[in-house]
């Protein structure tokens, strides 16, 4: 059985409270390099992506530069990353289908988006939520152990987290949703020894990963 919505509801008002702004943590400076970074942080942490990106961003910061560029090169910047091999030929085919199909603009809708190399819906509601300011949730390790371990939902998927949890809370209050859920797993709510004695919603949590403080 999951959560009342109400107390679902009180919980983010205390996430709003704590971090009323909240924000990505990849770089990035315009929806190309933003979607580039999100295909570049799968099984990555956000650091070691920006670490890499500094210099690439430098060089090839449209589609048709990183074309330019080319996919050996690429790899040269992105070499520290983990699966930098399958991620640079992604990062090129997405980049030759955006100057081949779309005129070397970004996509504004998330169907579109994922019919690019490389990009699955988490992907794409990345930057549907950060660029583009649209009510979406992208379900990563992190939103879906909050989301089993405060009962928010009982999906077995990232879709069926997802589905659940847009069916629960109000669009005003999905557009920053993704990034309290990221931000509290990455920092208190940690897979392994949560830090319980920093966790603001302490009272609210019943799991069974609960320390006592």
């Amino acid at each position: 059985m999951t959560r009342p919505q109400k107390e679902i509801l009180e919980i983010m008002r205390i996430f709003e409270r704590e971090n009323p702004n909240p924000q990505c943590e990849l770089n990035f400076h315009n929806p190309y390099t933003l979607l580039v970074a999100v295909v570049l942080s799968a099984q990555s942490t956000d650091k070691s992506v920006n670490k890499a990106t500094e210099a690439l961003f430098k060089v090839a910061d449209t589609p048709q530069k990183m074309l330019a560029l080319g996919e050996e090169k690429l790899k040269e910047y992105i070499k520290t990353i983990g699966l930098f091999n399958n991620k640079a030929k992604n990062i090129m085919a997405l980049s030759r289908q955006l100057v081949e199909d779309f005129g070397g603009d970004m996509p504004t809708d998330r169907d579109t988006l994922t019919t690019l190399a490389g990009v699955g819906r988490k992907t794409a509601n990345v930057v549907m939520n950060v660029w583009y300011h649209q009510p979406t949730l992208a379900v990563d390790t992190h939103v879906m152990r909050i989301a089993h371990r405060l009962d928010f939902s009982k999906g077995k998927t990232p879709l069926e987290v997802e589905q659940d949890l847009m069916k629960l809370l109000p669009k005003e209050i999905v557009i920053n949703t993704n990034h309290w859920l990221v931000l509290f797993g990455r920092y208190i709510c940690k897979a392994q020894k949560p830090l319980c004695e920093k966790c603001p919603i302490f009272e609210y949590c019943h799991s069974t990963d609960k320390r006592q403080i």
